[in-house]
């Protein structure tokens, strides 16, 4: 565990800085090692939620469940009470092509990979195997939030829905911060909970990439 969380800890300050092709290295390489980590502690494809015999279940959940986001999203985009929700300032000079490398590289790759490699995979499977269920949920729903402090520091100046909230001051920014947390906390307790029913950490990479993915798509059609 201690040396997971050493991992994670120089994994989130280095892709923090780093951005691109040295930022999706950085997610391939911690990726890699936690996997060891859990091997070296004794731990298996199926604590990972890798078991090749998952697989088949795991990919239905995730097209169903990118089904479900996908539907959810455009009938938000659709009604003006929820269309705000999608504007984002960071959207404003993106190009078609740095969108597709986002929604097929960068969030796959970058993000759900290692996160997912990391908190439903290999912090779930270590925790599960000493303390069980709860305990793993726990553990790695909180360490799931906290890994988000550092990529929410412009949150509330980004969103302007959120700026309308948290106004753009010094606390409001910290609140903001506070909120992601929270609000990542809460839906890493979801993907622990994806991961145990169908058994493949293929069905909570799936939700995440339809969340994050359709969500660029969402705010850089909309802006």
């Amino acid at each position: 565990m201690a040396v997971t969380v050493l991992v994670l800890v120089a994994a989130n300050l280095a892709m923090h800085h780093w951005t691109g092709p040295a930022g999706l290295v950085t997610a391939v390489v911690a990726g890699s090692l936690l996997l060891g980590v859990l091997r070296w502690a004794g731990g298996t494809w199926a604590d990972a939620g890798l078991a090749p015999g998952t697989f088949a279940r795991g990919s239905r959940w995730a097209l169903a469940l990118i089904g479900l986001v996908g539907a959810v999203y455009l009938v938000g985009a659709l009604l003006p009470a929820t269309r705000p929700l999608f504007e984002d300032r960071r959207y404003a000079g993106m190009s078609g092509g740095e969108l597709i490398v986002r929604v097929l590289v960068l969030v796959p790759v970058g993000t759900v990979l290692l996160e997912e490699i990391a908190f439903r995979g290999v912090l779930y499977g270590l925790v599960r195997r000493a303390r069980g269920t709860v305990w793993a949920t726990a553990v790695s729903s909180v360490l799931f939030g906290l890994w988000h402090v550092l990529p929410s520091l412009h949150l509330a100046t980004a969103k302007p829905a959120l700026t309308t909230v948290f106004g753009d001051s010094a606390w409001g920014a910290w609140l903001a911060v506070l909120g992601a947390v929270l609000f990542t906390a809460g839906a890493g307790v979801l993907f622990c909970e994806l991961r145990r029913r169908s058994g493949s950490l293929l069905a909570p990479m799936g939700l995440h990439w339809a969340v994050n993915a359709l969500g660029y798509l969402a705010g850089f059609l909309l802006r």
